[in-house]
């Protein structure tokens, strides 16, 4: 019986800990939103901002009409010019989120600066690419 008992609670705290996440993802501020000519992409995260380290982050698709966009496969990389050497480049993992329109992502940089990211995807809300710099600071 007690084992049941545990295990009922250890569901229902996966359960409150996933809920909470969810929430806090809803509340994250906009790094960037850039608009394409099919769609509006809104990279967030929790501060509003990449710092040197690891970091998580949504990015949010939706149509010039503001509905959620199916976006499909999503990719995100990064790079940042080095004077005298090839550019620093930096991949992303995205993962679908369970909202349409919605990624879920882990990037992680060495250090601060510029970086200029690239997101390209292909799905069936159609299929783009979008260049813009945000800083790592």
């Amino acid at each position: 019986m007690r084992a049941v008992l545990t295990l009922r609670s250890l569901v229902g705290m996966i359960a409150l800990v996933t809920a909470l996440v969810g929430t806090g993802w809803a509340q994250s501020k906009a790094i960037h939103t850039q608009k394409t000519k099919d769609a509006v992409i809104t990279l967030k995260s929790e501060s509003g901002q990449w710092s040197p380290g690891a970091n998580s982050f949504v990015i949010e698709f939706t149509a010039s009409t503001g509905q959620p966009l199916d976006a499909g496969k999503v990719s995100l990389s990064t790079s940042m010019a080095m004077p005298g050497m090839s550019p620093m480049i930096t991949g992303a993992t995205v993962n679908p989120d369970k909202t349409p329109g919605r990624y879920l992502g882990t990037i992680s940089f060495p250090d601060a600066g510029a970086r200029q990211v690239t997101v390209n995807w292909d799905g069936p809300g159609g299929k783009g690419s979008a260049r813009f710099s945000v800083p790592v600071r």
